[in-house]
């Protein structure tokens, strides 16, 4: 390869890679600081909301919540936590591996988890300005009035935990 032909191709390659870190689809990865340590009031507050948010609600739920909000929020480093969670809790793969189509999994997911995932998916995804009437009428025929608080402050919860692993770029099995 001739020097010219390298410096094109690098050339090239700087900006693609510029191209699209400015569209937001390439950038590197590794953890930008870590947050937990720089912020320890912020981390144990965040533990205590946690675990105060999912007393009440079911181990496996609690884990198909995580998960279904770390997928649409793309937190790898939550989402690798939460299926393992998920198994410990005995979660069968089949229902973790379909979770990301759970709509269209007919029969996988009884009622109940139909509906907290619905929930889980319009409050994660508050672009659209609200949490439809449906959705909220469909978790509340679910759960009752504190289950339904419950997993209200556990989705809100899993939310802002993607928001630390994302905006740190936290990667699976960091710790």
């Amino acid at each position: 390869m001739t020097t010219q032909t390298t410096h094109t191709t690098q050339s090239t390659q700087s900006t693609s890679a510029a191209a699209g870190a400015a569209a937001g689809t390439a950038h590197r990865h590794g953890l930008r600081i870590p947050w937990a340590k720089l912020a320890p009031e912020v981390f144990k507050a965040m533990i205590a909301l946690d675990a105060a948010a999912k007393k009440g609600l079911d181990p496996a739920l609690v884990e198909l919540v995580k998960i279904r909000a770390s997928q649409i929020n793309h937190c790898a480093f939550c989402i690798d936590m939460h299926i393992k969670d998920a198994r410990k809790a005995g979660e069968t793969e089949e229902r973790v591996y379909l979770l990301n189509a759970w709509e269209e999994a007919t029969g996988h997911y009884t009622e109940q988890e139909q509906a907290a995932l619905a929930l889980t998916e319009a409050v994660t995804v508050l672009t659209d300005g609200f949490v439809p009437d449906a959705v909220y009428e469909r978790a509340a025929a679910h759960f009752d009035e504190p289950e339904l608080a419950q997993l209200i402050a556990l989705i809100t919860t899993i939310n802002a935990w993607n928001r630390f692993g994302v905006s740190t770029r936290m990667s699976p099995g960091q710790v």
